[in-house]
């Protein structure tokens, strides 16, 4: 991967302009990211040589790199850097829907893990989508998935627990719900209803996904249904929107 070097900005408009210099940085990285001077995925320099180029303290660069982040250009790593994002992944939502096959297919390195695992009763709504009594016990999977190390969806997942006892071990083992299915006896199974909607990033979803508070999010609620129509799975899928575009297929 080659990097061109950052050219030093024009400021001769600075002053007259009336422009706050953080945001005349931040359209200044914008144009050049535009034009290739950095490959989607590629570090961005670091603070200091920013603000060397630029001739403005640390602070400054902070603040337009922020706004480079609200814009969906780049995304701050903890102890990593500043990245440029890459292009939207399209996700097709089709009645045989795969996170591995899709991302997978297209070229990327998948994976994921599950963060956590409960037991729960059937809430009115998790017991009509499943077709169960309210307060069934449900096993819920708490998962995040990534293409390229990038966190691309985190979801929550409800399966009757008596159907699919340890079904948390089986899918931690595997990292594949189609495995954890299967590993089950259940070898076929498809999309029966999804339910797209947007919601803002809250705080635990901005920490998995490593997006800011408040990044708008793309919203799946599906249900998935076996072979003779019997529903398994209700999921509550949360994408980052400028991760990842939903294709929505017959």
């Amino acid at each position: 991967m080659t990097r061109r070097a950052l050219q030093p900005a024009d400021r001769s408009a600075d002053a007259p302009s009336g422009v706050l210099l953080w945001r005349r940085i931040a359209d200044d990285l914008e144009q050049s990211i535009a034009r290739g001077t950095f490959e989607p995925g590629s570090r961005l320099p670091g603070e200091i040589e920013i603000a060397e180029r630029f001739g403005v303290n640390r602070h400054t660069v902070r603040r337009a790199l922020a706004a480079l982040a609200q814009r969906g250009i780049v995304r701050a790593e903890r102890g990593s850097g500043t990245y440029i994002e890459r292009a939207r992944i399209p996700y097709p939502i089709r009645s045989r829907t795969r996170f591995s096959e899709i991302v997978g297919g297209a070229g990327h390195a998948v994976g994921g893990r599950l963060m956590s695992h409960a037991l729960e009763e059937a809430s009115p709504d998790l017991a009509r989508r499943l077709k169960l009594r309210p307060g069934t016990p449900l096993l819920r999977l708490e998962r995040l998935r990534h293409a390229d190390r990038v966190p691309l969806s985190v979801a929550s997942t409800w399966l009757e627990a008596a159907r699919f006892p340890g079904g948390h071990r089986v899918y931690a083992t595997s990292n594949s719900i189609t495995r954890m299915l299967a590993h089950f006896g259940i070898r076929n199974y498809s999309r029966k209803t999804s339910r797209i909607t947007a919601a803002i990033a809250e705080a635990a979803d901005a920490a998995s996904l490593r997006i800011a508070l408040g990044r708008p999010l793309l919203v799946v609620d599906s249900v998935d249904v076996d072979a003779d129509g019997v529903p398994l799975l209700a999921t509550h899928t949360r994408f980052p929107a400028d991760r990842l575009e939903l294709v929505v297929e017959p």
